[in-house]
């Protein structure tokens, strides 16, 4: 097949290439902008690793650029895996508009692609910020999530129901993967596991949200890979069907910079601070409809994860 991946300089989408890539089966076709939101530095090393695969190829673009569609038709996309996105909780309060561009003029741009070209599938990432501030446990598909709390939990719900709308109209079946705290080797710079782990080795202080009280069903990246693999092989008998994929275990967050501490031998220095605006104090995954559908069952608790993304972290940034 003829894989569409948007965002594949990203985490997600470089993992999940990668992992295709190595199956030799597929031909990916690879979109990024290479936005400086984070060091643009980690997504050109891990293109490079991309690029040494002959069944790759990238596209250096924006999903925002209509005049990218006309490139894409001449390499028949089979399937569109839309993973490209403003991503972080946080900055959606300082740069709003990113949020709306990315997230959802770029999803129409692709459903609009899917729909002149006849793609049989489009995949896309949502995520566990659209369950807002549901106090009801564990988060499950089949929940309203009518009430989010941050710009980008409302972005990700918007793409959501622009999923649901081509599908009705058009027959693409769709599939929306909600993702709940990705973490692991070559992470975003902007996730807490990085952060923690950067400031920590620096010896500088760390912000600790709701005074450590926080709690995050953290999900090792080869998991959330195994997840979207499951979306790819699955026989749609849906329009639009949207699935958790989380770790179904959460974690206080005060337990989990412990572990980092453990895995570096060093204390945190520890700055206690209230709830931010767009946080929530808990998620928690129901992936019984996941388990179902995409065989979706993850493996990796933090304390095999945490030792890993530690590992990669020491080598890629050379400490000792």
């Amino acid at each position: 097949m003829n894989i569409l991946i948007t965002g594949v300089a990203g985490f997600i989408g470089f993992h999940t290439s990668l992992s295709l890539l190595e199956q030799q089966k597929d031909k990916i076709i690879g979109i990024d902008n290479l936005n400086s939101y984070y060091n643009v530095k980690l997504k050109k090393d891990r293109l490079q690793i991309l690029n040494k695969y002959k069944n790759f190829k990238f596209i250096k673009n924006d999903i925002q650029d209509k005049s990218l569609f006309n490139k894409l038709k001449k390499f028949k996309i089979d399937i569109i895996i839309n993973l490209a996105a403003q991503a972080g909780v946080r900055y959606s309060l300082k740069d709003p508009y990113s949020y709306i561009n990315s997230n959802i003029l770029g999803q129409i741009n692709l459903l609009e692609f899917a729909k002149k070209n006849k793609v049989r599938k489009f995949i896309y990432a949502s995520s566990s910020s659209v369950y807002g501030g549901n106090r009801i446990l564990p988060f499950s598909v089949k929940h309203r999530v009518d009430n989010p709390i941050s710009l980008y939990a409302a972005s990700k719900k918007s793409s959501e129901l622009l999923a649901e709308c081509y599908s009705h109209l058009f027959e693409i079946k769709c599939i929306g993967l909600r993702f709940f705290t990705v973490y692991g080797p070559w992470g975003r710079p902007d996730m807490a596991t990085f952060i923690f782990t950067k400031k920590i080795l620096e010896k500088k202080r760390i912000d600790i949200f709701n005074y450590g009280k926080m709690q995050r069903d953290f999900t090792y990246i080869d998991d959330i890979v195994d997840g979207i693999q499951g979306a790819i092989k699955l026989e749609c008998y849906f329009k639009h069907k949207v699935y958790n994929l989380g770790n179904s275990h959460p974690e206080v967050l005060a337990d989990f910079i412990s572990l980092i501490e453990e895995n570096l031998n060093l204390k945190a220095k520890k700055n206690y601070l209230p709830m931010q605006p767009g946080d929530v104090e808990r998620t928690f995954a129901d992936i019984k409809e996941s388990k179902k559908d995409l065989k979706f069952f993850p493996k990796t608790t933090i304390i095999e994860g945490i030792p890993k993304f530690i590992d990669w972290y020491k080598d890629y940034y050379k400490f000792k």
